[in-house]
């Protein structure tokens, strides 16, 4: 399996390219600010040619470049329905006030084609199976996706904004909330085994075992703290 990634903007918003091998089809995980030129050149190096973008959540700088990327490529970009708005109303989503000024040179809105993720939902794309877990907290529409262990590769967690090594995404935007976020930690990732690879939404990578036993949010924490849906 190929992973390859890169952090861009002003945000340093980790983007990823996911694809089997090189010169095959692939997935655009959370193109951000100022990510569109870093996705071409990776494509470039890789021969790959993409099939899909998916977003972890919908804050601006994890999907502004979507619009031109699925654009260039005519693909579908997946996004949970809570955070979809995100990508026409940027402004709405961080807080600010319609007409504030945000990065002026930023083009929102939606590319030609959006589909819907779903808690549980098994994405095939690319020859690749990703495992869907709604996760919300950072946002009410973050999700995480989950790869499953390969001969190559161990399994790994594209965890977006929700767990990062040594801390947790923040919950003071609107949409956030800390007991969700906490709640959401507890049910997607501490099940997850120990050799689980952590690729965040910002930050270097890190391991499940690794976050449980230092991560100050997640230590002392179980997934059966997770409180069970519907109750």
């Amino acid at each position: 399996m190929l992973i390859a990634g890169f952090p861009a903007g002003a945000w340093g918003t980790n983007c990823y390219l996911v694809a089997p091998a090189a010169g095959e089809e692939c997935v655009i995980i959370d193109p951000g600010h100022q990510a569109a030129a870093g996705v071409e050149e990776t494509l470039k190096k890789h021969r790959l040619k993409p099939v899909a973008v998916v977003l972890t959540h919908g804050h601006i700088d994890h999907v502004a470049s979507v619009v031109p990327v699925c654009g260039a490529h005519d693909v579908p970009a997946w996004i949970h329905p809570e955070d979809r708005y995100m990508m026409s109303d940027p402004e709405k989503a961080l807080g600010r006030s319609i007409g504030m000024p945000l990065m002026g040179e930023l083009t929102v809105g939606e590319p030609d084609d959006v589909q819907e993720l779903t808690d549980g939902a098994r994405l095939r794309l690319a020859g690749m199976e990703f495992g869907v877990s709604h996760a919300p907290g950072h946002t009410k529409g973050s999700v995480t996706f989950r790869m499953p262990e390969t001969p190559e590769v161990p399994p790994v967690l594209f965890s977006g904004d929700l767990l990062f090594a040594g801390s947790v995404g923040r919950t003071d935007l609107p949409g956030g909330d800390h007991a969700e976020l906490l709640e959401s930690l507890a049910r997607v990732c501490l099940p997850l085994d120990d050799s689980t690879v952590v690729l965040s939404g910002h930050g270097p990578q890190t391991t499940i075992g690794r976050e449980r036993a230092a991560n100050p949010f997640l230590t002392g924490m179980t997934g059966a703290d997770a409180p069970r849906r519907g109750m």
